[in-house]
């Protein structure tokens, strides 16, 4: 088995799992792979499969199909190893609120047999690193969302494991403390931590270094953002109009593309998209409420990939 310092092999290994709730299909053969020292995203609309993937990840269910790696350890044959490698933070709040932030990490200090010097010790280094170390004596019930986050994360980082895995850790939270929150990220990378986190937020992944996009249980799209951002062609526009489905037909009979509507709206990928912006106008006249002209986005790779926006159901 490989040891969790050895650089060469991924953080995390994932290979061809598929996972079913009764009939319901959950995740249909996905596979990736996470480098070390990286802040990973798993990206995807409510019912996309991230979460159970989180939880098979963190080994709080049991594999049905397929293999995950954590370090080179198989979280189903390795799974005391795995655990000593996971930090894990979940989407509901894993503190007790009529504790202190002290008490809070105390009692995890304790279920991991850590001995009262180096438990203080670890408790206020980690409370410093996450800028929380002026709240030690304040009841967890009184602190700000933001801040109860950085509690959490200084407590899933006192064993000190080299992955730390994180459920929706925004939702809830505001902009400021969202921001925040990901500099404390950054702040674990650099002490050589790998970050994985589940997300609905296009603008936190377009922050982390890869990310993988996953729509009704599929792996659709992997990599870095801008990577992913270049694989769409030349720039977007939109169109809001009260019947887009006569503007596309217009479009196809004048033009040489073929436009999509997604979620209500008129899309067309064209390069030269000022040109293009006037012959539009010109040929579509008052049937155009609004056009935009835009460079693709993380939201444009999602609607290639799929054929429908973000938080839009499929049909």
């Amino acid at each position: 088995m490989d040891n969790p310092s050895h650089s060469s092999t991924p953080a995390v290994v994932v290979s061809e799992v598929s996972f079913r709730y009764g009939e319901r299909l959950a995740l249909d053969g996905v596979s990736f792979a996470i480098p070390r020292q990286t802040i990973f995203t798993l990206l995807g609309p409510n019912g996309s499969g991230k979460s159970t993937l989180f939880r098979l990840m963190a080994t709080l269910v049991g594999l049905q199909q397929g293999r995950i790696e954590c370090f080179g350890f198989d979280v189903t044959r390795d799974v005391y190893q795995v655990r000593r490698l996971l930090g894990v933070v979940f989407q509901s709040p894993g503190l007790d609120r009529h504790l202190t932030v002290w008490e809070n990490l105390w009692q995890h200090a304790v279920l991991y047999g850590l001995g009262s010097a180096e438990a203080r010790r670890r408790a206020f280094l980690w409370l410093e690193r996450m800028g929380v170390a002026d709240r030690v004596d304040e009841r967890v019930g009184k602190l700000s969302g933001g801040l109860a986050r950085r509690v959490e994360l200084a407590k899933a980082m006192l064993p000190e494991p080299p992955l730390l895995l994180l459920d929706e850790p925004s939702s809830g939270l505001d902009p400021k403390a969202r921001s925040d929150l990901w500099q404390c990220f950054v702040a674990l990378k650099q002490q050589g931590t790998t970050v994985v986190l589940t997300t609905h937020f296009l603008d936190e992944a377009e922050r982390a270094d890869q990310l993988a996009i996953l729509d009704q249980g599929r792996l659709v799209a992997h990599g870095s953002a801008s990577q992913l951002r270049g694989e769409c062609e030349g720039e977007l526009i939109t169109i809001q109009t009260d019947d887009p489905q006569a503007v596309v037909e217009a479009i196809r009979r004048r033009f040489p593309v073929d436009p999509q509507v997604v979620a209500n709206c008129v899309r067309l990928e064209v390069t030269d998209g000022t040109r293009w912006l006037a012959s539009l106008m010109e040929s579509l006249g008052d049937r155009v409420k609004s056009i935009s002209l835009a460079k693709p986005s993380l939201e444009d790779v999602f609607i290639a990939r799929t054929g429908h926006a973000f938080h839009e159901v499929a049909g």
